[in-house]
């Protein structure tokens, strides 16, 4: 399981011009599934995510309440060394993933964190406003 991890000052989903998810002043995660991953991980990665002191004064989303919006992101585990066409077969079919990231996001609300997300196999508009900017790579 992958995660990217930004600090916005703001953040939403966009799906058929329907905002799905936004938030302010929050985290910003996209989040990647592999074949091996598990429920137990799903609970290890919410941990990290919601615990990661990456917000100001060395604070977490934890410590201060700050909202996240956790959208999935297949492509984290694109795979280019082969030339200028990702391969994807890293990536967890979508029946595998989808309720893996469905796990992350009640982990997340089981700690007391307000989630908002994007809608699965939808294409989503994500836009973002860095603030920091502070961008980190969870790999578990």
């Amino acid at each position: 399981m992958r995660a990217v991890v930004q600090t916005v000052g703001r953040a939403s989903v966009t799906v058929d011009g329907a905002v799905v998810g936004a938030i302010t002043d929050g985290l910003l995660v996209l989040l990647g599934v592999t074949h091996t991953d598990t429920p137990e991980l799903a609970r290890t990665m919410a941990r990290k995510v919601h615990e990661l002191r990456i917000l100001d004064d060395d604070r977490s989303a934890a410590d201060t309440g700050a909202p996240i919006l956790l959208v999935s992101q297949f492509t984290l585990y694109g795979d280019t060394r082969r030339g200028r066409r990702p391969s994807w077969t890293a990536a967890a079919p979508a029946e595998v993933a989808e309720p893996l990231v469905t796990a992350v996001v009640e982990a997340l609300r089981a700690r007391g964190a307000t989630v908002e997300t994007g809608r699965f196999r939808a294409h989503m508009l994500v836009e973002s406003v860095n603030t920091g900017p502070r961008t980190l790579l969870l790999d578990l």
